[in-house]
């Protein structure tokens, strides 16, 4: 059980209302991991609003991004996160049990077009030695056409993440999908 009180979508009234029909619309429910922040207006508001930005990307895959989120849930221990994205990995991207394996054993296995694979190694590394991050490493990335706002995005994603990770952990949100 959760441990603490959420808005349920049957209650939710005002802007948590609005935002819950445009979750709901676009994933057709309202996932747990989405009525934890339903306390705080503004924050389901930001969070939401990032999750647009990030899904009408027309630079970072889905694939990739879903990825990204698989292995820094899986370093955060959040159960819920890694179950998830690894569900949309197979339902939506076509990856299959053993791909994800790979992939969470080694990311540069991950089954991505090499220029995201890079992107993904970097990030896994800015995530676990950030202090390890140096021009060499956006060098090798400007090489392969990202742009240093495509760095930004998928760092800022990770970091995200990982406070997601935090929020579903310390509350206990039970899985729901």
């Amino acid at each position: 059980m959760t441990l603490i009180a959420t808005v349920k979508p049957e209650e939710a009234t005002g802007q948590v209302a609005e935002i819950y029909s445009q979750i709901a619309e676009r994933m057709g429910r309202v996932p747990a991991a989405m009525q934890v922040l339903s306390l705080s207006p503004p924050l389901l508001a930001a969070r939401w609003a990032q999750a647009n930005y990030y899904a009408s990307n027309p630079r970072l895959s889905g694939a990739l991004l879903a990825t990204v989120r698989l292995l820094v849930s899986e370093v955060n221990d959040c159960a819920y996160c890694v179950e998830y994205n690894a569900a949309l990995l197979v339902n939506h991207f076509g990856q299959t049990m053993a791909q994800i394996e790979a992939t969470r054993a080694n990311p540069a296995k991950a089954p991505l077009p090499p220029r995201e694979v890079a992107l993904l190694v970097f990030v896994m590394k800015a995530h676990a030695t950030p202090h390890h991050i140096g021009q060499e490493d956006m060098a090798a990335l400007h090489a392969l056409d990202w742009s240093d706002q495509d760095v930004l995005d998928v760092v800022v994603h990770a970091a995200t993440n990982r406070a997601v990770d935090m929020l579903l952990n310390v509350f206990q949100v039970e899985r729901d999908f």
